[in-house]
């Protein structure tokens, strides 16, 4: 057989037609993919859905899907509906079969994502989501495949995590502020946010039933990610500003930790805006998250020289390599081991005898 490989310095371009132009489609718009999630509501998951031409046993299997598995908690649930409504939308918009979607498809949506300039870690959020989603629809037979299994998608920063966190310095006075100008819910929030490194999600879904003791401890028991519980021991400041904002709201036996005036549970929007009110009236000069306390928790700890696995239980990182991403000084020279390891074996400096 001939060998047809093109002699060296050949213009390869040459060899393909030139009736041949490689078709790349247009992003959506930057701001497309990110905002104000389609859908926010199983209502409105549900029209979505129907507009994108999903049947009906599609539907029913999706409604399953959501309160099975880890998506135990209304916080999770909610999480993964708005991220198949992401993933709909885009299809209603692209004209893409969301009964019969291709590979393409999948590829072409994480590339609008990426376009969008959304978080790598958002990124692989969404699509994990709807590829979990199409794994279930599949196994109940609903669709054929599943066009993200085997989709690429961004790589993680394993080092860093791009959470803005706030110094000891700058969580103390937000803290003394809170104490002096904030109300007594406010106060006991920030609290917990810091000294448990909890997920918003998980402190505002607790319940006043969720507290107690366990050797000497006060402790609070809250669903975390993944759904199991998870036991925060309370130190003696975040038990104050509790006891504190439960003392003026009539030492209830149960319902929802954190209400607003009308008893309702507080919303993350609120906890946003809130943290972002008092961070800028203390002179923090950037946006911060509620996420931003757990992260300053965490990497406080880390720089406190606490152990690496105390953090990461601490955290509740099911792996040691996310907790050491919250590690700001994991490339100081003075923390190398290379200086105790020298002096471990180095010859005995003391001068001969005679």
């Amino acid at each position: 057989m001939a060998d047809t490989r093109p002699e060296p310095g050949t213009d390869t371009g040459a060899l393909i037609p030139r009736e041949t132009e490689l078709d790349v489609p247009s992003a959506p718009g930057r701001a497309a993919l990110r905002g104000t999630p389609p859908a926010r509501a199983a209502g409105e998951l549900a029209s979505l859905m129907r507009a994108a031409g999903l049947d009906e046993s599609a539907l029913r299997a999706t409604g399953v899907w959501l309160v099975s598995g880890r998506r135990s908690s209304a916080h999770t649930q909610a999480a993964y509906l708005r991220d198949i409504g992401w993933w709909v939308w885009w299809c209603t918009v692209r004209a893409a079969r969301a009964q019969a979607p291709v590979p393409r498809d999948a590829d072409l949506y994480v590339a609008d994502l990426v376009a969008s300039g959304l978080a790598r870690a958002t990124v692989n959020r969404r699509v994990a989501a709807v590829s979990s989603w199409y794994r279930y629809l599949v196994r109940e037979g609903c669709v054929a495949a599943n066009p993200f299994e085997g989709a690429e998608r961004p790589r993680m920063d394993t080092r860093h995590s791009r959470t803005r966190g706030l110094s000891k310095r700058q969580v103390a006075e937000v803290l003394g502020h809170a104490a002096e100008h904030e109300s007594a819910r406010t106060y006991a929030l920030l609290w917990l946010m810091f000294a448990t490194a909890g997920r918003i999600g998980s402190l505002l879904s607790a319940r006043i039933e969720d507290l107690g003791h366990d050797s000497g401890h006060r402790v609070l028991d809250v669903v975390v990610k993944g759904g199991q519980s998870k036991r925060f021991a309370l130190p003696p400041p975040a038990v104050a500003a509790l006891d504190r904002y439960l003392a003026e709201r009539g030492r209830p036996a149960s319902g929802p930790l954190f209400v607003t005036r009308t008893g309702r549970p507080l919303v993350q929007s609120y906890v946003w805006k809130l943290v972002n009110r008092i961070a800028g009236e203390c002179g923090v000069d950037f946006v911060i998250s509620p996420h931003s306390f757990r992260h300053s928790a965490i990497t406080i700890a880390l720089g406190e020289g606490r152990p690496l696995h105390v953090v990461q239980d601490f955290a509740g990182h099911a792996d040691p390599r996310t907790t050491r991403r919250y590690d700001r000084d994991r490339d100081a020279l003075d923390r190398s081991p290379a200086y105790q390891l020298a002096a471990l074996v180095a010859p005995s400096t003391r001068a001969s005898d005679g």
